[in-house]
C-alpha cells in the first residue's frame, strides 16, 4: 500500500500497520515461478527494492518474539547489521546473535539520545520489522516508527509472516534469481513445473 498518500486531517501519515478491511487490497503483485522473487518483485513495485545489505531494525511484541528468532538469524548471516530495542535485543543475543541496542522513540524524546525513529529519518535503517503490541505505550512507539519508515521509503515488515516473505525476497535478489520475463514463459515454466510433480 503507498501509506505515504494517505494523510489524516492534520496532515500526519497514517499508520502502516494493516487492519482486516486493509488487507485485501492492495495496489501491485509479482509474478514468477517461485515465491522469494514474486514477492521481491511486488515490494520493489510498492516501496522499491528490499535491502540485499545495511542494518535492520527489529521490535517486535512478545508473542512474536520466539517465531522471530530464525528469521533475524538469517537476516545476520545475509551480512546485515541488527539493531533493536532492548526487549527484543535480550532475546535476540540470548539466542547467539551480535545486536545493537537502540533506545525507543518515548524512551529518547527529547534527551538527545540517538532513537530509532531518529536513525530511520538519518537513513541509517534500510529494513523495519516491528509487530504491533498492543493498546499500551508501545503502540504508539511502534505507530512512530512505522510512520517513520513510510515517510522514508524504508520497507516495513509488521507480521512474523511478512518477515519470512522479505527474506525469501531478499535471498532470491542476493542470488540475481529476480528477472523479466513475458508472461507466456512464465506460464511455459509454471506447467513444465507442475508436469514434473504430478509425473
Amino acid at each position: 500500500m503507498p501509506f505515504d498518500r494517505f494523510k489524516t486531517a492534520d496532515g500526519r501519515t497514517v499508520d502502516a500497520l494493516l487492519g482486516p478491511e486493509m488487507r485485501s487490497t492492495g495496489e501491485v503483485m509479482g509474478i514468477d515461478t517461485a515465491f522469494g522473487p514474486a514477492f521481491a518483485k511486488s515490494q520493489t513495485a510498492s516501496y522499491g527494492s528490499l535491502p540485499t545489505k545495511g542494518t535492520v531494525f527489529v521490535s517486535v511484541a512478545n508473542a512474536d518474539k520466539r517465531s522471530m528468532v530464525f528469521p533475524v538469524k538469517r537476516l545476520a548471516d545475509l551480512g546485515f547489521r541488527i539493531v533493536a530495542t532492548e526487549g527484543t535485543a535480550e532475546m535476540l543475543q540470548r539466542n547467539g546473535m551480535d545486536v545493537e541496542v537502540v533506545s525507543k522513540y518515548f524512551e529518547g524524546e527529547g534527551t538527545g539520545e540517538g532513537t530509532v525513529v531518529e536513525l530511520i529519518r538519518a537513513g541509517q535503517i534500510d529494513l523495519v520489522i516491528n509487530t504491533p503490541y498492543g493498546q499500551s505505550g508501545p503502540r504508539v512507539d511502534g505507530y512512530e516508527i512505522r510512520t517513520a519508515a513510510v515517510s522514508a521509503d524504508i520497507p516495513c515488515i509488521t507480521t512474523v509472516a511478512g518477515a519470512a516473505a522479505a527474506i525469501q525476497g531478499i535471498e532470491a535478489l542476493t542470488r540475481s534469481d529476480v528477472g523479466v520475463a513475458p508472461l507466456q514463459v512464465l506460464h511455459a515454466r509454471l506447467r513444465v513445473s507442475r508436469d514434473r510433480e504430478a509425473g
